[in-house]
């Protein structure tokens, strides 16, 4: 059976447990995606702090509901094939509106949720000022997860933010205390040097995210190098939107520099180019396809 011919869930969970540093870009919108898939990621991930920067001009601090996540998670989905790992914040309430979560954003096409137990409203993990919930409310969360999925291989990915608020150890007994619920996946947000990278991939017992901000907390080191300290995930959750906004600025601040704008492509993508993510060729053929002989 080929790679494509698997569920993607299934292509994800094996990717992540052979431990290999599975780099993936965030998305904050379906056109994002679009770009990850053309340029061969294996995976895409619906960023939270991408999606509310993206659709509000807001910053990460718990302005998206799940109404907002589920509508990006089934445009991304229709979109692209890619295994879509999607961040659903704190799961939007208690363990019952985790539930709801669940089944919610698995039938709008996730292949994974991450569930962080940060209190409501959250912040950006890589933001001062956060708290967290106790650990058992956390643990109850995970089941809930656990039983509403319906897919065998769609991911849990439990994150604990306590590494800022109590420190590496207790952010390391949340882990393993998550992973016990039924995590598939553990996620110490922002841990602050190599030593505590390597004790994360080593001490726990399932697959590890770790997630690079660029100008976050922690730090960047080739993917290659958590693939041999044993990460799962390598994650740039928002490389793509930083990226996107250095290119309007530099093109837009040509245009009101010089009055118009070239056809140049180290500032913009062409015509062609734009025509193509969005599949336009495909909708002239179904065009003509549909308007008969």
């Amino acid at each position: 059976m080929d790679q494509h011919s698997r569920h993607p869930g299934t292509q994800l969970r094996q990717a992540l447990e052979a431990r290999r540093g599975l780099l993936v870009p965030g998305a904050g919108n379906a056109l994002a995606a679009r770009v990850i898939e053309s340029l061969g990621f294996e995976a895409v991930y619906l960023s939270g702090a991408g999606l509310t920067n993206n659709f509000y001009g807001m910053p990460d601090l718990g302005f998206v509901g799940l109404e907002d996540i589920a509508r990006h998670t089934a445009a991304i989905r229709d979109a692209v094939p890619l295994p879509l790992i999607v961040d659903a914040d704190t799961g939007f309430g208690n363990a019952l509106n985790v539930r709801h979560t669940v089944r919610t954003l698995e039938r709008a096409g996730a292949n994974a949720i991450q569930l962080e137990d940060q209190v409501m409203p959250k912040k950006c993990g890589h933001f001062s000022g956060k708290a967290v919930i106790g650990q058992q409310e956390m643990v109850g969360k995970i089941k809930a997860a656990v039983d509403a999925r319906q897919h065998g291989d769609f991911l849990i990915i439990a994150r604990t933010d306590a590494r800022a608020i109590h420190g590496l150890d207790d952010a390391l007994d949340r882990a393993r205390a998550f992973a016990e619920a039924g995590a598939d996946v553990t996620f110490v947000e922002a841990p602050t040097g190599i030593d505590e990278l390597r004790r994360i991939a080593a001490e726990l017992p399932v697959p590890q995210v770790v997630n690079i901000v660029i100008g976050g907390k922690t730090p960047a080191l080739p993917a290659a190098e958590f693939g041999a300290m044993g990460f799962g995930l390598v994650l740039y959750a928002n490389a793509a939107l930083q990226g996107a906004v250095r290119g309007m600025t530099n093109a837009l601040s040509r245009l009101q520099r010089d009055g118009e704008l070239p056809e140049d492509p180290e500032l913009v993508a062409t015509f062609a180019e734009r025509q193509s993510l969005v599949q336009k060729p495909l909708f002239d053929a179904l065009d003509e396809k549909y308007a008969g002989s």
